[in-house]
């Protein structure tokens, strides 16, 4: 599914992304094809399309949702590439080039409203159907994957339409939703998730409605305790987040949670390998993510800051003798001469700039790899990590995550006791679970045009793994107990590489995790201008409740 984005003098491809599934993706696809960037806007469209997602079956609705978590070209270009990166510094924005973010942003926004009728539609669905332990099933998918895309739009804008959204074609008093609080979006959507975990059934999945829906599943292929485990980890995620405005509230969902032995994904067993996670695999799911590499070739102005360097080595040895952590050569990889080197975090106005052609397609040919650009001085993104658009996942969340946040809260004292043993466990299981996971995501990781290997062009030193890691950020490295909190922060937020939304609420949550120069003072998205053009009225109540609507006005879980 093509479109095209002009901007300046460039076209851009917003996505390049496929699923397969027959017949019915079809009629979702020219049925979305007729709907604008406005909520609004997308209901009017709807309701007066004859053709409509009505015809469609339920799995292929689901289906159309699962896609639709896939980020487009101009999310991942104008938002993820020139903002989230460079105020979160797990990278260098080496020249901020691209003040249209407004098309990045249209994008979130239109992905959000343009999928939410479908979901409802799919609610209606169910609420009509015979109650049955294989439709909870289904009913619970549905509400864990709309979690999942309501908390990251309100995650970046704060308050957003939301019971109201998504109704416009049944109800023509909805065209124009309010805005809900986001601490009210919160609470329903733990709600949601609390239910989705009680009503799971993990024997019924041999009978229908569930045979049929669950080819759809792009997912867990209707795996349901994938599904369990992926409900509670997104409300420990969210409890989490929300714990400095609503600390008894989230410590009793943690509680709950962590007390009940609730299943959660899973990184580490202690000494044993679990390695979990929640991702979409674009190859397993009949996609290729060709926007990947196209927003990084496109823009060209991220490279390795001095930050996350200074975490992953102990030295600015160009050789690369100082490296400590082997997620530096799978996030990162030399310059054009063959050196590491970092662009400075705060640069001054006479730092060399960066150039070069690292993210060119031109490297995914025999004998082209290294040719990066003689002005490629700084280094750059692993190509790989920029490139593989068939093995290299959208990560949802992972089991390094969960043991971070586990470490965090027993560290804490977040709803259960203070246990700084405890919080050390989880703490390695933390390092361990994402050094190994990356790694799996290297050996594994080719180049879509030539077949290059990442074992063929890139050599890990066997010296280099989690031991490396957990000898130099170690807790008995720390000097106070801040500190050991700061190491928490800092290796969630390196497993965090490819989530930079994920980054970015960590660090507006806790203000402590990696940084120079001044604190973070970007905390939110302003909302799209199409809403402005198409509901003005209820937006306008939204900022004036929020006290603004610049990216300096805070969201509601801040501190």
């Amino acid at each position: 599914m093509h479109t095209e984005m002009k901007a300046g003098n460039y076209s851009r491809t917003k996505s390049g992304k496929k699923f397969y599934t027959a017949i019915f993706f079809v009629v979702i696809t020219l049925s979305v094809s007729l709907i604008s960037v406005s909520c609004t806007k997308d209901f009017e469209d709807i309701n007066t399309n004859p053709q409509g997602f009505t015809t469609a079956t339920n799995g292929a609705l689901f289906n159309n949702v699962i896609q639709s978590i896939v980020p487009t070209g101009n999310e991942l270009f104008y938002v993820q590439n020139e903002i989230l990166y460079k105020q979160t510094q797990l990278a260098a924005l080496t020249k901020a080039a691209w003040g249209n973010y407004t098309i990045g942003t249209e994008d979130i926004w239109s992905n959000y409203y343009t999928t939410l009728p479908e979901i409802r539609e799919l609610e209606t669905r169910f609420a009509v159907a015979d109650t049955s332990a294989e439709l909870r099933n289904m009913q619970a998918m549905l509400k864990i994957v709309l979690a999942i895309k309501t908390f990251k739009v309100t995650d970046l804008f704060g308050d957003i339409p939301f019971t109201e959204a998504g109704y416009g074609f049944q109800n023509l008093d909805l065209l124009r939703p309010k805005y809900d609080s986001q601490r009210s979006i919160y609470l329903q959507l733990l709600d949601d998730l609390a239910w989705a975990d009680e009503n799971i059934s993990l024997s019924a999945v041999a009978a229908e409605p569930f045979t049929s829906f669950a080819p759809f599943d792009k997912l867990f292929s209707g795996d349901m305790l994938k599904w369990k485990k992926l409900a509670n980890s997104l409300r420990l995620r969210h409890a989490l987040r929300m714990a400095e405005k609503e600390p008894e509230l989230a410590g009793t969902i943690i509680r709950d949670i962590l007390e009940n032995n609730k299943p959660l994904i899973d990184g580490y067993d202690f000494i044993t390998s679990k390695l979990e996670s929640a991702c979409l695999w674009p190859a397993a799911s009949g996609f290729k993510h060709e926007a990947l590499n196209w927003s990084f070739r496109e823009h060209n102005n991220l490279r390795m800051g001095s930050v996350i360097w200074n975490l992953i080595s102990v030295n600015d040895s160009t050789d690369g003798s100082g490296i400590n952590d082997p997620r530096a050569m799978i996030f990162f990889e030399t310059n054009n001469a063959n050196k590491w080197r970092a662009f400075p975090q705060v640069a001054s106005a006479d730092t060399p700039p960066s150039g070069g052609i690292p993210y060119g397609t031109h490297r995914d040919q025999d004998g082209a790899f290294s040719i990066k650009g003689e002005t490629n001085i700084y280094s750059p993104f692993n190509y790989f990590v920029v490139r593989d658009e068939d093995q290299m996942p959208i990560i949802l969340i992972t089991g390094a995550e969960i043991h971070f946040m586990k470490s965090e809260i027993y560290f804490r004292g977040i709803g259960m006791g203070v246990d700084k043993m405890q919080a050390e466990i989880e703490y390695f299981n933390g390092i361990n679970s994402s050094v190994e996971w990356w790694l799996q995501r290297a050996a594994s990781s080719k180049l879509p045009t030539s077949g290059i290997e990442f074992p063929e062009v890139i050599t890990i030193p066997s010296y280099l793994n989690a031991a490396t890691v957990q000898g130099r950020w170690g807790f008995w490295n720390a000097a106070t107990e801040d500190e050991k909190l700061e190491f928490i922060y800092a290796q969630e937020w390196i497993d965090m590489f490819r989530q930079p939304d994920q980054a970015y609420a960590l660090a507006r949550r806790t203000a402590m995790t990696p940084r120079l120069g001044d604190p973070l003072q970007h905390f939110r998205l302003p909302y799209p201008p199409s809403e402005a053009a198409y509901n003005a009225i209820n937006m306008q109540e939204a900022i004036s409740r929020q006290g603004g609507d610049s990216p300096e006005t805070k969201i509601w879980w801040m501190p």
